[in-house]
């Protein structure tokens, strides 16, 4: 097979970027490679070319991996280039390419995992790495792997333009409209940022059960911030968008809301307040404040956190846990959404899940390994920030769909209230349920009506308490549009969160005494 030298690499693959880092050895092209067509997909021969692997030497991994047992294994390859730019203040200050380039392999016993990974895709390292992992198992059983059959898999985030064809002059005139952009919606604005991300990511998986499926995952990713003055006072506020999608995501469109959200959210803090604090009534707006949803509910309806006891919702499954009219699902197959996936990292196809219906709880979030606990088929949400980790149960896109009521009807059903639209800085302990989110943006709610901005606010709760204090809920859902990435076990991994307007008859707010 070719192989290709890093100079050679960085003329031809960086796309022009300052800095790359590429792993010791490839088996492959890793320009070429990031070419497969059909929308990234490929075949299942384009994905082994791809790795320099075919199906009889996974199965001799596999071999290796459950030699002193183990009830299973799987391979996970993953191939991923990654592009970033950020400017500041006009200028282009930083500037930077990553491949990424590897195998982790995992055998599984019980409920126990044994996992290693190697950045060399050789027989050699791959078999070492198997022989590490299978040190978890202590059975004199031998179960031998399966014939492999190709999972065929939906396409949820079909792509146009491969970020593998768009060199670095087609994208720094992306951050230099929406720096010079930002600057001229306002004169108070004094300093401008603008970061923006690409990822390309191939992923071929293999299990011992017999499944072998492929992923090609695009992320495109920009976002800006502007520190505006005012009488000696300065504020500073940003946006940002997110997609699986590649170039052609960066329309006129989402350039110039962002610009006009990034502006209007720093220049509305001059006017804001810090509200008395208290017990409240809350109404947290469609979209991103969703992101209370996944850290105070999401988390804990995690099977892992369930299989082990420690989650609030361990003994609630079944059981009401909110009002009639609340649905919380977690879905991996929303078209080009951050947190959507084509299959998981255990080869198992994603879902729409439903994790309360109708008020009551009806599923956790799992992986392989809590499936076979619970005795009941995975979700599709094992998943892993690289190949260096090993999947676990983590969300997807998790939201709650559309409820009975209007916006305008919760607004004036609020005598005296909070109206959150943004959130950051959130804290919270999965076991419990207890969280701390700080307000980003958001407004007064008095007499029925939206008033003054406020700042400085932070909410306080728990948050099954807040899934049964849901009172309302509009019918004006929104998925966030931002970027999010879920931190668990040490690692990370996209995500996505949606909400519509709703309304928590009492949360704790944070604010002046």
């Amino acid at each position: 097979m070719l192989r290709m030298s890093r100079r050679d690499f960085l003329k031809t693959g960086a796309q022009g970027l300052a800095v790359a880092s590429l792993p010791l050895v490839f088996r492959v092209n890793p320009v070429k490679a990031f070419m497969i067509p059909a929308g990234g997909q490929g075949t299942l021969g384009d994905y082994y070319s791809h790795f320099g692997v075919d199906e009889q030497l996974i199965r001799e991994i596999m071999a290796a991996a459950l030699e002193k047992g183990g009830d299973y294994c799987d391979l996970y390859f993953q191939h991923s280039l990654s592009n970033s730019i950020g400017l500041e203040d006009d200028v282009v200050n930083r500037a930077f390419t990553s491949v990424d380039y590897g195998v982790g392999i995992r055998v599984v016993e019980g409920d126990q995992t044994g996992y290693s990974f190697t950045e060399e895709i050789t027989p050699e390292s791959m078999k070492l790495a198997a022989r590490t992992a299978a040190n978890i198992a202590a059975q004199s059983k031998n179960i031998p792997p399966q014939g492999l059959e190709y999972l065929e898999t939906p396409n949820y985030y079909p792509v146009n333009t491969f970020w593998s064809d768009v060199k670095i002059d087609r994208k720094i005139p992306l951050l230099q409209k929406v720096n010079d952009r930002i600057k001229s919606l306002d004169n108070r604005v004094i300093k401008s940022t603008v970061y923006y991300a690409d990822d390309s990511s191939y992923v071929l998986i293999a299990t011992s059960d017999g499944r072998v499926a492929c992923d090609f995952r695009p992320m495109a990713y920009i976002s800006s911030g502007c520190t505006a003055e005012q009488n000696g006072r300065r504020e500073q506020n940003g946006f940002s968008f997110t997609a699986r999608d590649g170039f052609d995501f960066f329309t006129p469109d989402i350039l110039e809301r962002l610009s006009a959200e990034t502006v209007q959210r720093t220049t509305m803090l001059f006017d804001a307040i810090k509200p008395e604090g208290g017990e409240m009534e809350v109404v947290l707006a469609a979209g991103s404040s969703g992101i209370l949803l996944h850290e105070a509910i999401g988390h804990g309806l995690e099977a892992d956190f369930n299989r082990k006891g420690t989650s609030i919702f361990s003994d609630k499954m079944g059981k009401k846990v909110a009002e009639k009219f609340v649905n919380v699902i977690d879905n991996g197959t929303n078209p080009h959404i951050r947190g959507t996936l084509n299959v998981d990292d255990e080869a198992n196809p994603t879902e729409e899940t439903y994790l309360v219906k109708d008020g009551i709880l009806v599923s956790y979030i799992h992986d392989r390994i809590s499936a076979a606990h619970y005795k009941v088929k995975p979700t599709g949400n094992g998943r892993r920030e690289s190949f260096r980790f090993s999947p676990i149960p983590r969300m997807r896109n998790t939201y709650m769909s559309n409820g009975p009521h209007s916006k305008e009807e919760i607004i004036r059903s609020v005598k005296k209230g909070l109206y959150a639209e943004d959130f950051t800085n959130g804290q919270v302990l999965i076991g419990p349920g207890d969280f701390t989110f700080y307000v980003k943006s958001g407004a007064l709610i008095e007499d029925g009506k939206i008033t003054r901005p406020v700042k400085d606010v932070n909410i306080i709760g728990n948050g099954p308490d807040v899934l049964s204090k849901i009172v309302m809920a509009g019918d004006d859902f929104k998925m966030s549009e931002g970027g999010w990435t879920c931190g668990k076990g040490g690692q990370g991994v996209p995500v996505s969160q949606g909400l519509p307007t709703v309304k928590v008859s009492s949360i704790t707010v944070g604010g002046v005494s």
